[in-house]
């Protein structure tokens, strides 16, 4: 196996321990008395959702729909998979939505609630508070993705303008509430993840407020004089912990980005390198993020310390990009377009970062390699790294390199996977 089959091969092991079809059936509840109502939305949907139907008595009621990204769907039987926009949502993920609040408004308590949870249920399953259009609800989207604002803090502005989201999915449900959720968030809570539609909200309006002003981002007037309104007490608070709604709501995250990295892990001590997992919660601006780790890789390929060659430098979680230039390529390629200016060609060092779900920010591609040789190769083709890197234009960087890593969507989502390979 030469190198850059390796690498990919362990992102493939880190995709692979988050596979709905394998570990959705063991956390299944109990058939009810009454029927089943299956709910979801996120890059993971489908396959969850295929998940439950292959689990699930034959004999015995079941229905749904769940909200999942364009090309993300699979077939299913009988719980219906709608495609929707991400990471800026439409018009097809609001009628899913306001669907979805139907059919889960009309439970009763014989009745039970599965809802799947995945990242990117945010955008999926959008249906605005009345007086916010979907035009609205996409500008302040827009404007927040290239703010900069970690995905968390995202949330916490688009729990307050959501009919859904904070907790709201629950609060219209008389039926007992089984959430299984696949995490894409670093610290893997429940309430942030596709903005939490059946867990207690601990965020407020002035948060949200706060989150706007703090990242510089442009709200049109309708979500300002919501969130302003909200934060007066002249509407309604998200459902808080400790709201009596929640006590019949039972979550589990059954699969995290911790998970996958120790997947990874073990596929590289097969092959006689050593794993070091530099943790599943990395954030900070995905540039100089790559920065340190070249740092640390410089001083392991000359120094052997802090650990000795063979290593595999295993890392997880969601860097952010402060959007300045207009160029192509998501956080994965930003990381390694900075890491290839700052090693330069340095030898015996290899690299690979993509997004589990297979898609890097918005393109075709799930991230990209990097090699000791890619600057040599890049200066030979006129291709300069600082310059893409200052466009954020990384997918052309790799682009005109052959090496991209293309994947498809791999239908679940557990934030970014990122190796470092010093040989």
């Amino acid at each position: 196996m030469d190198h850059r089959e390796l690498l990919i091969a362990s992102f493939h092991a880190a995709v692979a321990a988050a596979d709905p079809l394998q570990i959705v059936a063991q956390h299944l509840p109990n058939p009810p008395k009454g029927k089943t109502l299956v709910v979801g939305a996120g890059k993971a949907a489908a396959s969850m959702a295929r998940a439950v139907e292959l689990a699930w008595p034959a004999d015995l009621p079941l229905e749904g729909m769940v909200v999942t990204r364009y090309a993300h769907g699979m077939p299913t039987e009988r719980i219906d998979v709608v495609e929707a926009s991400h990471p800026v949502p439409d018009g097809a993920g609001e009628v899913a939505a306001a669907e979805i609040l139907a059919r889960v408004s009309a439970l009763t308590a014989d009745d039970h609630l599965i809802a799947l949870v995945s990242g990117g249920g945010s955008s999926l399953l959008s249906l605005p508070v009345a007086g916010i259009s979907m035009t609205d609800l996409k500008a302040v989207t827009n404007s927040l993705l290239k703010s900069g604002a970690p995905i968390t803090e995202m949330n916490i502005v688009r729990k307050h303008l959501s009919r859904v989201q904070g907790g709201w999915l629950a609060a219209a449900c008389k039926a007992p509430v089984t959430t299984l959720v696949i995490s894409d968030v670093t610290g893997d809570d429940p309430s942030a993840i596709a903005s939490g539609p059946t867990c207690a909200d601990a965020s407020t309006y002035q948060d949200a407020l706060a989150i706007l002003e703090r990242f510089q981002v442009q709200a049109p007037a309708s979500v300002l004089a919501h969130l302003q309104a909200g934060a007066a007490g002249e509407i309604a608070e998200t459902p808080k912990p400790g709201d009596p709604v929640f006590v019949r709501v039972a979550t589990t995250v059954i699969a995290t980005a911790h998970g996958s990295l120790q997947a990874a892990a073990e596929f590289f001590r097969t092959h006689q390198i050593t794993p070091v997992v530099l943790g599943d919660t990395v954030t900070g601006e995905a540039a100089e993020v790559a920065k340190v780790y070249a740092a640390l890789a410089r001083e392991i390929r000359t120094h052997a310390q802090p650990f000795k060659p063979p290593v595999a430098l295993i890392s997880g979680g969601e860097c952010t990009v402060t959007v300045r230039g207009n160029g192509r390529g998501g956080r994965c390629a930003e990381f390694l377009t900075s890491m290839a200016i700052e090693l330069d060609g340095m030898p015996d060092v290899y690299a690979l970062a993509a997004d589990t779900d297979g898609i890097d920010g918005t393109e075709d591609n799930a991230g990209a390699l990097l090699f000791p040789d890619s600057a040599a190769r890049a200066a030979a083709l006129c291709v300069s790294a600082k310059k893409l890197l200052a466009n954020n234009d990384g997918y052309n960087y790799f682009a005109a390199l052959g090496d991209l890593l293309v994947t498809g969507p791999t239908r679940t989502n557990v934030n970014d996977y990122r190796v470092i390979l010093v040989l």
